[in-house]
């Protein structure tokens, strides 16, 4: 609609031109995963990094899932990163929840910048599998 509206010499905003069709209903609701939902018995742990210096890399890796809305579905991104260097070590996209598509990813990060010090993950059940990883 944004685009349609700015061929026709029109100023506007894709944000206010999104919130505008979303208040007429004319928008598309897109279901959304239920990803940070914890598994049950999933046992919950102090988060032991606070207050811990991260000055260096490979000192402390952290892993993140998101999700992509497509027009049939989902695709699952997960990326490794280094806290120290805010650097993307590695990252890959699945069309499933299992947990294959998140070690290749940190199998890759690890072969190419060794293991971390420190490896922190959501705190959520996020993955599942039927094995053990």
């Amino acid at each position: 609609m944004t685009w349609h509206l700015r061929n026709d010499d029109h100023l506007v905003n894709e944000k206010r031109i999104r919130q505008l069709m979303r208040l007429m209903g004319l928008m598309p609701i897109y279901q959304k995963p239920n990803t940070s939902k914890a598994a049950k018995g999933h046992k919950i742990y102090p988060y032991l990094l606070r207050g811990l210096r991260v000055d260096r890399p490979n000192q402390v890796w952290c892993s993140h899932i998101t999700y992509l809305p497509m027009r049939r579905g989902f695709l699952y991104l997960v990326a490794i990163m280094d806290w120290a260097t805010r650097k993307v070590l590695s990252w890959r996209l699945s069309n499933t929840m299992h947990a294959d598509f998140c070690v290749d990813a940190l199998n890759e990060a690890i072969a190419t910048y060794g293991p971390p010090e420190i490896m922190n993950t959501d705190s959520h059940m996020m993955v599942t599998s039927s094995r053990v990883v």
